[in-house]
Parts: C-alpha cells; sequence; structure tokens
C-alpha cells in the first residue's frame, strides 16, 4: 500500500472512534498550545522588561557621591559631598566614547500654581540631560545652554506635575511658585510612566543647573553625573575611564577607597534579559511535559488499537501484507494522531495567547519558531510513542491473529 492509501486508511481509522482520538489528542493540544502560550507570554515580558529599562536612558551611567560614617553611622551611597560640576565637564572632555554628560543637583519641594499644590522632586540640570537620558517635550521647549549661564528662573514640567497643577489646560507661559521663587513654565516633558524600580518618572520638575543651586537649594556639589555612552560595547571602558579620572581629580591614594560609586544600567539590562529568557525557557520546558504526557496516552490508546484490531491484522496479514506494512499502517495512525492534535494545539494556543494579552492588557508576541518547533515535537511524538505499538502489530503471527476474538 502506498503512502497516500497509508493516510487514508488511518484517517478512517480516527474518524471510527472519534471520541477516543479527540480524547487521545487532548494531552498534545494541551501541551502544545501551553508551549506557545507560555513561549509569547515570556516574550512579551521580555520585551516589556526591555522597554521599562530603555526608559532609563541608552547605554547610561550613573555617577553618585560616595558614602560616609557620622558617629559611627555608615550614611549610604549619595551621601557625600565629592562631585562638583567640574568633575562633569572633566568627563566630557577627557573620557573618550562619550555622548552625553548631565550633571544633576536636586531637591523635593512643594510646587505652587494658582490655587493648586504639588508635592515633588526637583531636578536641576544641563541641556545635555535631554540626550543622557533620551526624554524629549511634548510641548515647549527644553532648557537652553543661555537658561544655565544666565540662571534663568525657567521650568520643564513632568506630565504628572501638569496634571495635578494644571487639570484646565496648557501649563506653557505660566508661573509656578517652587520654595518662594517663581518659574515659568517653558515645556512639557514626554510621558514615560513608571520606571522599572516603580518610581513615577514624570512627577519631577526641571530646571536650571545654575537656578537650583543659586535659588533653591544653595548648594554647589552634584548628587548626581548621568553619563551616556556612544555605544552598548563602549560602557565598561567608559566606565574604567570615569573611576580613573575621578580617583586622579579627588586625589585619592592606591589605598584610599573611591569617594563616589559609578552604577552601569547596562548591566541591569542584561540582568533583566538573562532572567526574562530564564523564565521563557522555564515556561516552555513545564509545557513540555505535557507533550510527553500526551504521548504517552497516544501509545496507551494504540496498544488498545492493536488488541482491539488483531483480527483485521491477521487477516491483512493473510493476503499478503508484509511486517513492514502493518508497522506503517500503525506509525502513521500514531503520527496522524499527534499532528492533528499539534495542530489544533497551535490554534488553541494562538487564541489562548491572543485571550491573555486581551485580559490582562500585557503585549504578547507569538513567534514562529515557537509554533514551528512545538508543532513538530508533536509530529515526533507521534512518532516515538506510536513506534512501539507499530512493531508490536507487526510481529504478530498471523495464524494467532486470525483466531483471534
Amino acid at each position: 500500500m502506498n503512502f497516500q492509501g497509508l493516510l487514508r486508511v488511518a484517517w478512517q481509522s480516527l474518524v471510527r472512534n472519534m471520541f477516543r482520538s479527540l480524547l487521545t489528542m487532548l494531552g498534545i493540544i494541551i501541551g502544545v498550545g501551553a508551549v506557545i502560550t507560555s513561549m509569547a507570554i515570556g516574550s512579551g515580558a521580555q520585551a516589556a522588561v526591555q522597554a521599562q529599562l530603555a526608559r532609563l536612558g541608552s547605554n547610561l551611567i550613573v555617577v553618585v557621591p560616595g558614602s560616609i560614617i557620622t558617629g559611627g553611622v555608615q550614611l549610604g551611597a549619595g551621601a557625600r559631598e565629592s562631585l562638583k560640576t567640574a568633575d562633569a565637564q572633566a568627563i566630557q572632555q577627557d573620557v573618550p566614547s562619550v555622548a552625553a554628560v548631565a550633571p544633576e543637583s536636586g531637591v523635593s519641594a512643594q510646587v505652587v500654581a494658582g490655587g493648586n499644590n504639588w508635592a515633588t522632586s526637583i531636578t536641576g540640570t544641563t541641556p545635555a540631560w535631554s540626550e543622557a537620558e533620551a526624554w524629549g517635550v511634548t510641548s515647549g521647549r527644553f532648557i537652553s545652554n543661555d537658561d544655565v549661564r544666565t540662571g534663568a528662573k525657567v521650568a520643564v514640567l513632568g506630565t504628572t506635575v501638569v496634571t495635578n497643577l494644571f487639570p484646565q489646560g496648557s501649563p506653557l507661559g505660566a508661573t509656578v511658585i517652587i520654595k518662594g521663587v517663581p518659574f515659568t513654565v517653558i515645556g512639557v516633558l514626554e510621558s514615560k510612566g513608571q520606571s522599572g524600580f516603580g518610581r513615577d518618572q514624570d512627577d519631577q520638575v526641571i530646571v536650571p543647573l545654575s537656578a537650583m543651586q543659586l535659588r533653591l537649594n544653595g548648594q554647589d556639589y552634584l548628587s548626581t553625573i548621568i553619563v551616556s555612552a556612544q555605544s552598548p560595547d563602549s560602557v565598561d571602558s567608559v566606565v574604567n575611564s570615569i573611576e580613573e579620572l575621578l580617583r586622579l581629580r579627588h586625589g585619592l591614594t592606591p589605598t584610599e577607597p573611591d569617594d563616589f560609586s559609578v552604577r552601569n544600567i547596562a548591566n541591569v539590562q542584561q540582568a533583566a534579559s538573562a532572567t526574562s529568557k530564564v523564565q521563557s525557557t522555564l515556561l516552555a520546558g513545564i509545557a513540555a511535559v505535557s507533550l510527553i504526557v500526551g504521548g504517552i496516552g497516544i501509545m496507551n490508546i494504540m496498544l488498545v488499537s492493536v488488541t482491539e484490531r488483531t483480527r483485521e491484522i491477521g487477516i491483512r496479514m493473510a493476503v499478503g501484507a508484509r511486517e513492514r506494512d502493518i508497522m506503517l499502517q500503525f506509525l502513521v495512525e500514531a503520527i496522524v494522531l499527534s499532528c492533528v492534535g499539534g495542530a489544533i494545539g497551535v490554534l488553541a494556543g494562538i487564541g489562548a495567547a491572543i485571550a491573555t494579552s486581551a485580559g490582562a492588557g500585557w503585549d504578547i508576541i507569538i513567534q514562529p519558531m515557537a509554533v514551528t518547533l512545538a508543532f513538530g515535537f508533536s509530529a515526533v511524538v507521534g512518532i516515538v510513542f506510536g513506534f512501539y505499538p507499530a512493531r508490536r502489530a507487526s510481529h504478530l503471527d498471523p495464524i494467532e491473529a486470525l483466531r483471534h476474538e
């Protein structure tokens, strides 16, 4: 019998016992569907994490002051007054592969506009902040070099601040009072939402660094220096160069510890990406167990089928069917069973992934490779678990098979 004939016989056998065939395919359907759904959710989660981390800035490096000990108590990173504007300028000029350097000085304050007020964080910086943080404005403009040079009393608001201070209209040109000092609103930052660490990135006000230091906090040291490297490959070299430069500028001896700390956001991105990949692999592995269980179900049903059709096998052998023909017949039935179940599982998995996305409001990514692998694995399951029943059927004694009732 040719392969087309084997397929026809296999299909007829499955249709003849439709309900049992569906129950047999259930394990394959669940397994394939679970693999596709879990991989889609895992890929979507990985993309979401990467998108959130990307909001921190491209190739971002953060330099903060070091720790100090007061009265036996270590106050932690950021407590020391060790970073100056000149340090940021030196990094921009002397460290190769640097795209942008933005010094920051911050304070928390109540911002008042008309009859509304809002407690937020105020950041004093330079125009390079927009490039380093990869953060633009949706309306108006960002602070300029002239604003920094003259100490202009201008401010750029985050969208959370705008929502709470100006619920009725545009804030451009309006005046906000920060610690008793009037600032003119010149722009509104793009909305970035929550950061990867749960902080509302839109709840802040940006002012010129000079205005911050002269009018708001009265401090000439920096709370942070934001550095953006030119490419991901250059981040490590930039970090090393910054550490060497600042140790030299601060006059630290080889035995003295750093009075600053350099944090590499790229390392966080790599760790988060690796974690997401591990989670996706784990989910796929758990789902693959369902395929194995489905394969065992196919083997059991095929063994039952061999027993039920022993007399049929004997008749086929009596009219000239060879062992190879009998083996192929039952092997093709197992493969058809698993492939049909795999096809249904693919549709079920895609549907479940779309439903999950709609219900949870979470984007999912259905990868063609995951669909192909899941379906291909279901076919392999049919071959592996269908081989023993098929071999057993082909080795039946024709005489004993004809006597079987």
